[in-house]
């Protein structure tokens, strides 16, 4: 029997830091280190937070009862880099650099890489990413819109999404490049996803708005009235975007993001809550049917993860809607901690090639 490989993953949020151990795909231990306001007070930006947070982990390992020398290769959560095709790969210094820059923009999950790589460096081990939140795999007809210069581009829940694709082939005994799958992730933010044999050839954007409505999104709404709503000078511009992008869909509607609570006004008879309610599973659903297009009607199944995907109400009206076209598989949940785990075992168990980062984009434009 093979040596079963451990591997160390790392994904840096706001305020916390989740970090498991894996060997193979069995988890050891996982945990949020959290990090005070108090603490990251003293740090200037994010990338000053680099040591700090590497020093931290560490110590969470250590005191957890496992060695850092025992791990075979930590892998991180990818952000800030330039967009590339999906996969695992190796943390080069250009990638450390670009994640350092911010590339991409600045986020904690630029972290990531960069303690990765610095732990592989200091005890001679390997280091990853997979699938990255720049992850773009668009056909060139997917990106084109109504106004040149404006163009589509891939921003997805793509860990996640190609992590259940691969969990559901993996118990069909199918290969994820022979099958066609539409993925929605059903969150806070919601991705609706076609799949094409092993690429994500079209999506909505979760980062500059398109789509269903979220719990905290606005998701697809008539530009007049967004212009309208711009002009009224009743926004600065940083507030419009916080109304449609952070506090729109369900919390612009209700005062909360919570589907629950919505559930409970609609259980309490409120037909506002139900019809709302109904409209986001609709909105959903009709993504659906648009990425079964982009798929030209060869679907294979339609899979429903993420963390509402546990409501049975909201799978149920989905399906209703959306059955006729392909199986509907539900897989609640999140995978992030695991897909990134996955991902290092596949590599390092010779199953799929590891990567080079180039720092070329994948896509520049037209």
């Amino acid at each position: 029997m093979s040596k079963k490989i451990r591997v160390l993953v790392i994904n840096p949020g706001s305020t916390s830091t989740k970090i498991a151990l894996f060997e193979d795909y069995d988890e050891l231990f996982s945990e949020a280190v959290t990090h005070s306001l108090d603490e990251l007070k003293v740090f200037k930006d994010i990338q000053s937070q680099l040591g700090y947070r590497a020093d931290l982990l560490e110590r969470t390992v250590v005191e957890r009862g496992f060695a850092m020398e025992d791990i075979d290769v930590f892998a991180g959560r990818g952000g800030g880099l330039l967009s590339l095709v999906g996969g695992v790969y190796g943390i080069n210094e250009l990638l450390a650099e670009h994640a350092s820059i911010g590339m991409a923009g600045q986020h904690p999950a630029n972290l990531a890489p960069q303690i990765a790589k610095q732990y592989a460096d200091k005890y001679g081990k390997r280091a990853v990413v997979v699938n990255p939140e720049s992850v773009d795999e668009f056909c060139e007809v997917a990106r084109v819109t109504g106004v040149k210069g404006v163009y589509r581009q891939s921003h997805i829940h793509a860990l996640n999404q190609k992590e259940n694709a691969y969990r559901f082939c993996a118990s069909r005994g199918l290969k994820y490049e022979d099958v066609n799958l539409v993925v929605c992730h059903l969150g806070g933010g919601i991705s609706v996803t076609a799949h094409e044999k092993g690429k994500m050839i079209d999506s909505n954007d979760i980062i500059k708005g398109s789509g269903p409505m979220t719990p905290t999104r606005a998701g697809d709404v008539p530009y007049i009235g967004v212009i309208e709503l711009a002009y009224s000078g009743e926004y600065t511009k940083k507030e419009l975007v916080e109304r449609l992008n952070k506090d729109g869909g369900l919390t612009d509607h209700f005062g909360t993001a919570e589907v629950r609570d919505v559930m409970q006004l609609m259980d309490n008879g409120d037909k506002y809550a139900g019809m709302v309610f109904q409209a986001m599973n609709y909105q959903v659903s009709k993504y659906v049917g648009a990425m079964a297009v982009a798929l030209k009607g060869k679907v294979d199944a339609i899979i429903l993860t993420g963390g509402i995907a546990n409501g049975k109400r909201i799978t149920d009206m989905i399906t209703d809607y959306v059955g006729w076209i392909a199986e509907v598989v539900v897989m609640p949940g999140e995978f992030e901690l695991e897909a990134l785990a996955a991902g290092a075992v596949r590599v390092m168990r010779g199953e799929e090639e590891l990567k080079t980062y180039t720092g070329t984009p994948v896509w520049t434009g037209f």
